[in-house]
């Protein structure tokens, strides 16, 4: 996949609700300044690993790597102080507090028992510069006024705020227009490009084809290939999320017949 150290490394990690078992021994690279996105059909799996990673459902067993090292999560905390964070699908935003309140949301800044609005409104105008986002007018507009993109860019740019090396994004153009859609993958590249980690889960292979480095491709709980963006076609993903396998890639013929499914 790539001669560098992945940032973030799973090996075999499994996890169970009862007696579903949602991952099975699934592994997963990701790597510093790529675009990873992360696809399957309902029900694959995809996010539970992106809660395992982030610390929300602790996986049963398998490894852990971050950065070379084994390392525990079993908390949200222990992923945000890795460099770990994750935008959701419903962003988590407050539509009456502003552009700045909302990127430090639960984190503000203070000077004694005052918010210090000076800084924080500082570090949102930088973050928002070293991301090249011209869409916002203000860091001051209330994001009940902002459109579907812009919020978006503002969820991102709250995630990347706090020297992150990791971030993953929940079908981030899901709700967009063709517009909003160009400007928020133009941001996802961009973050790439800054070094840091993307991890994408969507459904629109358009997206996915144009945005990615490399794609995993979960079936039924389990990575069916991660392979390079480049060496796939549009009906090579779909048949491996629908079939677990397309031509040689994909899961063995053994696991499709049940022998670990």
């Amino acid at each position: 996949m790539s001669d560098q150290v992945p940032i973030l490394e799973l090996k075999g990690v499994n996890k169970g609700f009862g007696p579903v078992q949602v991952l099975k021994n699934v592994d997963l690279s990701i790597y510093p300044g790529q675009v990873t996105s992360l696809v399957g059909d309902n029900g694959a799996g995809k996010s539970t690993l992106v809660k395992g990673i982030a610390g929300i459902y602790p996986f049963d067993s398998g490894e852990y790597l971050f950065e070379g090292k084994p390392v525990h999560v079993s908390e949200p905390r222990q992923a945000n102080a890795l460099g770990i964070e994750v935008v959701y699908q419903d962003l988590a935003l407050c539509d009456n507090l502003d552009v700045v309140h909302n990127m430090f949301l639960g984190r503000e800044q203070s000077k004694g028992i005052v918010l210090d609005e000076i800084t924080m409104e500082r570090r949102a105008k930088e973050t928002l510069a070293g991301l090249s986002v011209r869409t916002l007018k203000s860091v001051r507009q209330q994001v009940s006024s902002l459109s579907g993109g812009q919020r978006q860019t503002v969820a991102i740019a709250r995630a990347v705020l706090w020297n992150s090396k990791v971030v993953i994004l929940d079908e981030p153009t899901a709700a967009l227009g063709v517009a909003q859609t160009e400007q928020v993958l133009n941001l996802v590249r961009r973050l790439a490009d800054n070094g840091l980690a993307v991890i994408i889960i969507s459904h629109n292979m358009n997206d996915v084809l144009r945005v990615s480095d490399n794609v995993a491709c979960l079936y039924l709980g389990n990575m069916a290939a991660q392979v390079q963006a480049q060496h796939l076609t549009h009906s090579q993903i779909v048949e491996l999320i629908t079939t677990g396998r397309s031509g040689d890639m994909g899961l063995h013929p053994e696991v499709l017949n049940g022998t670990t499914v």
